[in-house]
C-alpha cells in the first residue's frame, strides 16, 4: 500500500458523470485542473465524455486518469482506491451502492467523504468500519453535502464562541430544487423503513448514530412555533442533520455538554398567515415521513420525483440561494449567539457540490487526525469553515 503522500492521485471523484457528480468535476475543473484529480465510475464512455466537456472550463483536465470499477466489485475497488488520498463519493443512494467503496477506504487508510442524507447508511458504516478505519488510519466522512454541513459547522463554530445548552437550526429562506438523486435516497430509506423496524427506530432516535448511551431523553419537537416575530415548523432534514450534530458532540468528547438539545425548523413568515402555513407544514411533514414508509404512497410519490441523473436547470440552478441561522440559547433559552450562513447558487447542488469537494481538499491538505467514522465538525471543523469561506459559502458568527 503506497503512502498517503505518495499516492499518485489525490482525490478520487467517485460517481462523476451523476448530476451532483457532474457539479462537483466542474468545481474540481474550475478550481484544481492542475493538481491530481481522478474521474471513477463504472462507464468508460460516460467518464470519457464528461472529461471532454471539462476540457471546455480548463484543458489541463485533459490529462485527468479515469479510474473504472463497479461499486459492488471488491477486487477492482481494492485496486483502485489505494491509489488516492481521498475518494469523494458521489453515487447513492449510497444504501445500496456505497458500502463496498467506503470499506475499500477504510481498508487502504484512504480518506473518505460523501453527500449522503441516509441515517442507516452512517449508522451501518459505523458498525462496519469504525474501528478498521481506526487501524488503517482512514477517515470516514459523510454527511459531507448540503446534508449536514451547514448544521454541523454552524453549531460547532456557534459553541466555539459561547457556550450553548441547547442550539436551533432556522432555515431562514432557501431557492433550489431537487435532483433524482436525492429523490432516490428518499425513496431508499422510506423503503428500509416500511420492511424493517430497526430503521423506523432508528429513524426516531435522535441519538441513532452515537454509541454512548449517557444522554437525555428526546423532547418533542413538532408542530408550530413562533420566534421573534415569524413562525416556524419542523425543518423536514432534521430527522436527518440532528444526528449528526449530536454524534459530532460526542466524537468531540461531549464539549457541547451531554444535555446539549439540538433542533431544527424552517420560517415560514410572521403574522397569522405565518401561523397557519406553519401548522399546516408540521401536520404534513409528520404524515410524510409515516406514509412514505407505506408501498402505494412511494409508488404515487415516485411519478412526481425526478429520474436519476436529473435536477434542476443551470438557470435555476445560478438562480437559487439560501440563508441559515443557527441560535444558540441557555438552558432557560435566552439567546446567547447566533451564526448567520448563506450563499447563492441552489443548495442542494451548487452548494453541495461546492462543500464535498472542499471537504476532500480539506481532508487531503489540511489535516491531521485518527481514523474513524467522523462527521464534518469533529474531522474538519475551523479548518473546512475557512475554506467553504473562500468559496463564498459564509458562516458568520455574532
Amino acid at each position: 500500500m503506497p503512502k498517503r503522500d505518495d499516492r499518485p492521485i489525490e482525490v478520487l471523484l467517485w460517481g462523476a458523470t451523476g448530476f451532483t457528480g457532474r457539479l462537483a468535476a466542474e468545481w474540481l475543473a474550475a478550481h484544481y485542473a492542475g493538481d491530481r484529480i481522478a474521474l471513477g465510475g463504472r462507464s468508460q464512455e460516460k467518464l470519457e465524455r464528461l472529461r471532454e466537456e471539462l476540457v471546455a472550463i480548463d484543458t489541463r483536465c485533459a490529462a485527468w486518469p479515469i479510474r473504472i470499477a463497479d461499486a459492488f466489485d471488491v477486487p477492482a475497488l481494492d485496486r483502485i482506491v489505494p491509489e488516492a488520498r481521498v475518494v469523494a463519493a458521489m453515487a447513492g443512494p449510497f444504501s445500496r451502492v456505497g458500502h463496498e467503496v467506503a470499506a475499500a477506504c477504510a481498508r487502504h487508510g484512504t480518506d473518505y467523504c460523501d453527500i449522503t442524507g441516509e441515517v442507516p447508511f452512517a449508522r451501518e458504516l459505523i458498525d462496519r468500519n469504525h474501528a478498521r478505519a481506526k487501524t488503517s488510519g482512514a477517515r470516514l466522512v459523510p454527511f459531507c453535502g448540503f446534508d449536514s454541513i451547514p448544521s454541523d459547522l454552524g453549531v460547532y463554530l456557534l459553541q466555539s464562541r459561547v457556550k450553548c445548552a441547547q442550539a436551533t437550526f432556522i432555515l431562514v429562506r432557501s431557492r433550489g430544487g431537487m435532483s433524482g438523486g436525492t429523490a432516490a435516497s428518499m425513496i431508499a430509506i422510506m423503503e428500509q423503513a416500511g420492511s424493517d423496524p430497526r430503521v423506523r427506530a432508528m429513524l426516531a432516535n435522535p441519538y441513532a448514530l452515537v454509541d454512548d448511551s449517557d444522554h437525555p431523553k428526546a423532547r418533542d419537537t413538532s408542530g408550530a412555533r413562533k420566534i421573534d416575530d415569524f413562525w416556524t415548523a419542523p425543518f423536514f432534514m432534521g430527522p436527518i442533520n440532528s444526528r449528526v450534530v449530536l454524534r459530532s458532540n460526542a466524537l468531540l468528547g461531549w464539549s457541547y455538554g451531554h444535555d446539549f438539545r439540538y433542533e431544527e425548523r424552517m420560517s415560514l413568515g410572521p403574522g397569522a398567515r405565518g401561523f397557519l402555513r406553519a401548522q399546516a407544514f408540521s401536520a404534513g411533514i409528520a404524515a410524510s415521513w409515516r406514509t412514505l414508509t407505506l408501498g402505494p404512497v412511494r409508488s404515487v410519490a415516485k411519478r412526481f420525483m425526478p429520474n436519476a441523473g436529473e435536477g434542476p436547470s443551470q438557470e435555476l440552478r445560478q438562480k437559487g440561494s439560501y440563508e441559515i441561522r443557527v441560535d444558540g440559547n441557555d438552558s432557560a433559552g435566552n439567546r446567547l449567539g447566533s451564526c448567520r450562513i448563506y450563499g447563492k447558487g441552489d443548495p442542494g447542488y451548487t452548494g453541495a457540490a461546492k462543500m464535498i469537494i472542499e471537504s476532500a481538499m480539506c481532508l487531503s491538505r489540511d489535516v491531521e487526525g485518527e481514523g474513524g467514522v467522523l462527521t464534518p465538525a469533529s474531522c474538519m471543523g475551523d479548518a473546512l469553515a475557512k475554506r467553504l469561506r473562500a468559496a463564498d459559502i459564509s458562516f458568520d458568527v455574532t
